[in-house]
């Protein structure tokens, strides 16, 4: 299961994002390297809040910076 999501945002880290022009993250590592650093980790529910939760604080407010799986 966990290879199934990694392989679903490689794609988007490959394809999509690629879209985008240059990467827009403000934190380090990236949302997409930090839900598979989660998921690797924690499996794909525990990762998967991880990289939610992360998701959800990536926006114009917050302040970004490093950020590394827990």
């Amino acid at each position: 299961m966990k290879i199934i999501f990694i392989k679903i945002i490689r794609f988007y880290q490959k394809y999509l994002s690629a879209l985008k022009g240059r990467a827009t993250c403000i934190y380090t590592p990236t949302c997409s390297q930090y839900a598979i650093e989660a998921i690797e980790k924690y499996g794909v529910l525990k990762g998967g809040l991880l990289a939610a939760w992360r998701i959800l604080r990536c926006n114009p407010f917050s302040k970004g910076g490093y950020d590394p799986v827990p």
